[in-house]
């Protein structure tokens, strides 16, 4: 049996969480770098809702390789909009992926995805741009940790599997060091295809 770990309604909590986190200041000036991107906080939030919709797109089609883009970066779209389109986006890859059986795959470029691959993708995007944002606002943003540790499980295997989830997240997202492992750099992966083929190794991007 296929093992999958996270469920599809995780990447709805995720989207619902960077909903409620990120509302409060939609009104702020969003042209602020994130955090440590070159990103503007206003373009890593539609790029995420861009993730989401690649994300659908791919199951959905069983693309074998990359499929032009869904949508694009909209640059009238509100803040608000685009917090509205993540909660969209996300439930709508959840439902692709509930309907979506074992053995149905889509393209990224680390791998041909499951559909539980895409749920722990969109999670991670979700839940590490929040943080991104969340950072050069001053925001808290410290989400489930139940969550996180489940992404972790499904999408970045390799991680300590002691400690604390989110922080242990944001270390496999380039993010952070944790004691006795270093910050990874740009090349940070994760492992989208089905976890029962994982090899044992810790990609990275080429």
């Amino acid at each position: 049996m296929a093992t999958h770990i996270v469920s599809p309604e995780d990447v709805k909590i995720a989207a619902a969480e960077m909903v409620t986190t990120l509302t409060p200041i939609a009104e702020k000036d969003w042209a602020i770098p994130a955090a440590n991107l070159e990103w503007s906080s206003r373009f890593t939030l539609d790029h995420t809702v861009n993730a989401l919709s690649n994300y659908f797109t791919h199951l959905a089609t069983r693309a074998p390789a990359r499929r032009p883009r869904f949508r694009d970066v909209n640059n009238d779209q509100t803040i608000s909009e685009l917090l509205t389109a993540i909660e969209s986006g996300g439930a709508i890859l959840a439902e692709v992926c509930r309907a979506a059986p074992d053995d149905a795959r889509g393209f990224h470029s680390a791998g041909m995805a499951d559909w539980s691959g895409f749920i722990g993708m969109g999670c991670t995007e979700i839940l590490i741009h929040t943080d991104d944002i969340s950072r050069s606002f001053d925001v808290d943003f410290h989400p489930d940790p139940v969550l996180c540790r489940r992404v972790l499980d499904r999408l970045f295997p390799w991680a300590p599997a002691e400690g604390d989830a989110w922080q242990i997240l944001r270390w496999a997202a380039g993010r952070t060091d944790l004691p006795d492992h270093d910050k990874l750099e740009s090349g940070w992966f994760w492992h989208c295809e089905p976890l029962d083929d994982w090899d044992g190794s810790n990609p990275t991007r080429s």
